[in-house]
């Protein structure tokens, strides 16, 4: 048997183990008919939902996950394997136990089956690999990144309901300003004390009735300079820097406009909308030849889609491999990268709010999109030899996501929903400039929104609208007010991930190890407020503050990096 064989044979047989697992300790059969209790319930199956889960059983409280997942981990087992971290010194208590984590499995020969890890190095683009003086590691493989989440699952007897959703229409059941139970469309009750959303949607919160914005604020709202239409304002890295022309037939305006362009006008700088930035696969690729499963063609495979793409190849291939950023074993973690790439821009309007099957449909249309992406960029006659040639040393890992195709489980949903709760944090409190109540970790990352809109500049070109890239100083608390809904709402409800937040201002927040700071800070809250009887407004802070600086976690800058 090959290595990679061997490699694939005990990856199975690792997914097998867990799934049969799925539901702790007991199966799925025996709560089909039963009404299930704990003191915490979380919704979803992200990173953050597994550390609320841990830190909830740590603190000597029930808990049941309820996920729409069958597979754990959310965005970083789904293929963002190179970290979006800032600023490392804010990461701390569980956010940092995972990456400790990771370290350990990569720190065993073993772990290095298409590389010896010499040969992998230690950086790249600025983000080290393996830290052994911290004992962590911030870049890694799908596989591995879950099999750590499955880890602290089995470890801490964690019960997870996996592959069931949440009733949106009448499943949420509120007294007193109190949520007292949810439904899944399978009829499984599950009744708490408290409640975590952890979804990349909000769905619980939503349907809880909690107010909340989808899209774009004004500027003018909460007085920021980079929240809606940012069109033309300033230099970017996925624009398109030359003119290329938008028609269907070359300077003929009547032949309409090449596919994925907006017939609409751009509105005013600064204005308000409901569009969301753009969505896409993070993927999983592979140049080593034993690993390389070739990139499918898919059905409904049209070329025509990918017009554009050629005519802004034709002056050369510019940016387009600049993104393929290494993971171990010859893997990356491919993502967008200039003006036409991996982003469905446009794509995913109706996501936030759409029902399960209108999901469902926007998730196919963006992997629809993005596999004839990659099959056009291997076989189009339209492209030149360089870019053809280039791609086509590349492949899906035949050792990822053996249970899908090999494409990634999970869409990134950069945004979705965003809570209007107690305190919203704005462009004034990520740049520092305004003061912070009551913090409960800390963010570090750039202001970093992706394309919104492709649209038809004055002049007659294309060009994208949306990309904001700003570099912040420092890093900056974030409120625990944030994460609560205004009492009048829901008085146990907490969201860490659809958190209380502006567009621009969750441009930053909405990192992977941020959402583990933010899951395991909420299940902190979450455990003292059932401690004292008290709603997760009225618990005091400096409780809240005593027991994460206990836990290590990071609430303050000291200025290292």
């Amino acid at each position: 048997m090959s290595k990679s064989n061997g490699n694939l044979l005990l990856y199975v047989l690792v997914l097998f183990a867990y799934s049969t697992n799925c539901l702790g300790v007991e199966s799925f059969a025996k709560h089909k008919a039963h009404r299930l209790e704990a003191d915490v319930i979380i919704y979803g199956g992200t990173c953050a939902a597994v550390m609320a889960a841990v830190q909830t059983v740590n603190s000597g409280k029930s808990v049941w996950v309820l996920s729409p997942d069958s597979h754990l981990g959310g965005l970083s087992s789904g293929g963002l394997g190179f970290s979006d971290t800032g600023n490392k010194s804010v990461i701390g208590g569980l956010s940092r136990e995972f990456y400790h984590r990771v370290w350990k499995y990569y720190n065993n020969t073993k772990a290095w089956t298409f590389e010896k890890h010499d040969e992998f190095g230690n950086k790249g683009q600025g983000t080290v690999a393996m830290d052994g003086e911290n004992r962590t590691m911030w870049i890694f493989e799908p596989h591995v990144a879950e099999s750590v989440f499955e880890d602290m699952v089995r470890e801490n007897h964690i019960q997870v309901l996996r592959n069931e959703w949440l009733d949106r229409e009448k499943g949420v059941k509120k007294k007193n300003g109190k949520i007292i139970s949810i439904q899944t469309l399978s009829g499984i009750t599950l009744s708490g004390r408290m409640f975590i959303d952890a979804t990349y949607e909000g769905d619980l919160m939503a349907a809880a009735g909690i107010s909340y914005f989808v899209g774009r604020e004004a500027a003018a709202v909460y007085n920021e300079s980079y929240n809606g239409v940012q069109a033309n304002i300033r230099e970017r890295s996925h624009f398109f820097k030359d003119p290329v022309d938008p028609y269907r037939l070359r300077g003929n305006k009547e032949s309409g406009l090449l596919y994925g362009i907006s017939a609409e006008p751009i509105a005013p700088n600064g204005s308000g909308d409901k569009k969301v930035q753009a969505y896409c696969f993070r993927l999983c690729m592979t140049d080593s030849p034993e690993n390389r499963i070739p990139f499918p063609k898919p059905e409904n495979y049209n070329p025509d889609n990918y017009e554009l793409l050629a005519r802004y190849l034709e002056g050369g291939v510019a940016d387009w491999f600049a993104k393929y950023d290494r993971i171990p074993n010859k893997k990356t973690d491919t993502n967008n990268h200039g003006p036409f790439s991996s982003d469905f821009i446009g794509g995913n309007y109706d996501y936030p709010e759409a029902s399960y099957e209108k999901r469902r449909a926007i998730i196919e249309a963006h992997e629809t999109y993005q596999k004839g992406l990659l099959y056009f960029l291997c076989n189009d006659n339209r492209l030149s030899m360089e870019v053809r040639n280039r791609m086509g040393v590349w492949g899906l890992a035949a050792d990822e996501f053996i249970d899908h195709g090999n494409w990634p489980r999970q869409l990134y949903i950069r945004e979705a929903r965003r809570m209007i709760g107690e305190f919203v944090t704005t462009q004034g409190e990520v740049t520092s400039k305004n003061q912070v109540p009551d913090p409960v970790g800390m963010g570090s990352y750039g202001m970093d929104s992706h394309n919104v809109q492709r649209y038809l500049t004055a002049e007659g070109n294309v060009q994208n609208e949306g990309d904001v890239e700003v570099h912040l100083d420092s890093p900056y608390p974030i409120s625990y007010r944030s994460l609560l809904p205004k009492k009048e709402e829901c008085t146990n409800l907490l969201v860490p991930v659809c958190l209380s937040a502006s567009h621009i201002a969750y441009g930053s927040i909405r990192m992977e190890p941020v959402f583990m700071i933010l899951g395991q800070s909420a299940a902190v809250a979450a455990s003292l407020a059932i401690d004292h009887h008290q709603s997760v407004q009225e618990i005091s802070y400096d409780l809240i503050k005593k027991e994460l600086l206990g836990l290590n976690q990071v609430l303050q800058w000291g200025g290292s990096k």
